[in-house]
């Protein structure tokens, strides 16, 4: 049975629409939009606020799910990742039973597809009967250990477990993967995989590069890692991966909190399939500072939004993004952002066909987005704004 579905403002993807009407069929698939005076008022369910696409969540790491609330916050990215390393490891049953609660919660956060990153085959099992579309990043890295297979061959069984689920071989960070294991990265992927890569989340990852400065080297040797092989090129770390990564992959970069528009540029010159992904709250949870998103806007950059995992997060929520983004970054306004969270997001996993945006024949998901105002011509959140899945 076909319905109509009203609300104060329809997000379409790029702009706001006022006055239109979401005419559905049963299975959530849009079959038109419909200007007010072709339908009537009374036929329509109606949500007061705004009606958004489905958001995408670009970056996660679903299988730390069970890391939650064991952290302490704002002690920088070098003790964050010593954490992790060290502390990852729990009973088979509670990393499960995380994994699926945190599912759930990306669903009824409004969450429709999921970049997510895996370092094991912990989230096969949900990824497999889950209603969020994942694509799998399976991250490999080999603490720039130059030529060790050693460190490839669990990575590509971990790969070769995922088959049948959209998926692609990735690099961790610049600071954690040698010439070699890009270079395997770079034979295991066809033009037709997208690529995730972590970029210069804190300044100690430019300074390894530029001067071999920084904590990286004591990190490392805390694990039995030496760094005397390497030798810093001078430029910051994303220019390292410019350097190994082959340009024709679809490329996510991820945190970017240090990056200058002067990077920004001379990546969008390399690869124009370059997207870059935001994780404010992990940002602040990890290092107390988010990156300025007016050297991404000032070149016309395409962003999107993550949540990074639950080991460095309060929830899993792309709302509660973009409330972080519109609270420290005033100058953007919400449709801006929103169009991050939604039609970039889908762009940059290569599910726009489907999700991201409000037109007929897709099935985005919707969303109804509560306690919003308006200023002149302004839409924009209110404080306790709210997020509840309709679709």
């Amino acid at each position: 049975m076909r319905r109509l579905i009203a609300s104060d403002y329809l997000f379409d993807g790029c702009r706001f629409m006022t006055n239109h009407a979401l005419l559905l069929e049963d299975t959530g698939e849009i079959i038109d939009i419909v200007p007010q005076g072709a339908f009537e008022p009374r036929d329509a369910y109606f949500y007061p606020g705004l009606i958004t696409p489905g958001f995408i969540n670009a970056h996660c790491h679903l299988e730390l799910s069970h890391l939650k609330g064991l952290f302490n916050t704002g002690t920088g990215l070098i003790p964050f990742l010593n954490d992790v390393v060290s502390q990852r490891d729990f009973a088979q049953e509670k990393i499960d039973e995380a994994i699926q609660t945190a599912d759930a919660e990306m669903w009824t956060n409004g969450i429709v597809a999921v970049g997510d990153i895996s370092n094991k085959t912990d989230t096969i099992g949900i990824k497999r009967r889950s209603n969020i579309y994942y694509y799998t990043f399976v991250e490999c890295f080999d603490f720039l250990q130059n030529g060790s297979d050693a460190f490839l061959k669990p990575y590509l069984e971990v790969y070769d477990s995922f088959t049948g689920l959209p998926r692609a071989m990735v690099p961790h960070a610049p600071y954690s993967v040698s010439p070699s294991l890009f270079e395997s990265i770079n034979s295991v992927n066809s033009s037709a995989h997208i690529i995730s890569i972590h970029n210069q989340e804190v300044n100690d990852e430019d300074q390894l590069f530029i001067s071999k400065q920084g904590g990286f080297e004591n990190f490392y040797r805390k694990f039995g890692f030496s760094l005397d092989h390497f030798i810093p090129n001078g430029k910051t770390s994303v220019h390292y991966t410019m350097e190994h990564l082959n340009p024709d992959f679809q490329l996510l970069l991820v945190h970017n909190t240090c990056m200058s528009d002067t990077d920004i540029r001379s990546v969008m010159k390399w690869n124009l399939n370059t997207f870059f992904v935001t994780c404010p709250n992990a940002n602040l949870f990890i290092e107390n500072k988010l990156p300025d998103y007016r050297h991404f806007t000032s070149c016309n950059a395409n962003l999107c939004i993550g949540t990074d995992s639950l080991s460095s997060n309060w929830n899993l929520s792309i709302l509660e993004e973009i409330k972080t983004i519109l609270k420290y970054q005033s100058y953007l306004e919400l449709g801006e952002v929103l169009q991050w969270a939604t039609s970039n997001g889908a762009k940059a996993l290569k599910v726009d066909q489907q999700f991201g945006s409000l037109k007929s024949g897709m099935k985005p998901g919707l969303n109804w987005i509560q306690d919003i105002e308006v200023a002149g011509k302004e839409v924009r959140l209110k404080e306790n704004a709210r997020v509840q899945k309709i679709i």
